[in-house]
């Protein structure tokens, strides 16, 4: 297993929030700076298929392998020779605070190869992208407030 990057942020916006931009895909290139479009086949639920277009990339077909609300969700797209996965996690702090945490990985006999394609644009924009989102959730939890 290679890990192509790991982020992590703390948020004033409940685990809720979070969930809502992840379940709301469409919206995903509005805080994810390399991605020009997400399409979910259905629900956001555990199991279901989309679609993502990485901006200068090829479309990318991807499964909600894991999602438990409120704490975790994990999807995997399905490479030639490889798997690469993002595994986004939600926990709240003894003080109240949420944190957030992206880990994102490539596993496979071809994972060497994925990592020289995809390593260097990965592994720069999972934290501005988690930064980005926090913007979004902090911005609108204030407004339900």
């Amino acid at each position: 297993m290679i890990t192509l990057a790991k982020a992590c942020a703390t948020s004033s916006a409940a685990p809720s929030f979070y969930f809502d931009r992840w379940a709301d895909m469409a919206t995903w290139p509005d805080w994810n700076q390399d991605t020009e479009w997400v399409r979910l086949d259905g629900e956001f639920v555990e199991g279901a298929s989309g679609k993502l277009k990485p901006k200068g990339g090829p479309t990318v077909s991807f499964v909600v392998e894991r999602l438990v609300p409120g704490r975790e969700f994990i999807d995997v797209s399905h490479l030639i020779g490889g798997r690469l996965t993002f595994d986004h996690q939600v926990s709240t702090l003894d003080d109240g605070r949420t944190q957030i945490e992206v880990t994102v990985t490539l596993t496979g006999p071809l994972r060497h190869f994925w990592n020289l394609v995809l390593g260097k644009a990965i592994s720069t924009s999972v934290q501005p992208d988690l930064d980005a989102l926090v913007v979004v959730a902090e911005r609108n939890s204030q407004s339900v407030s």
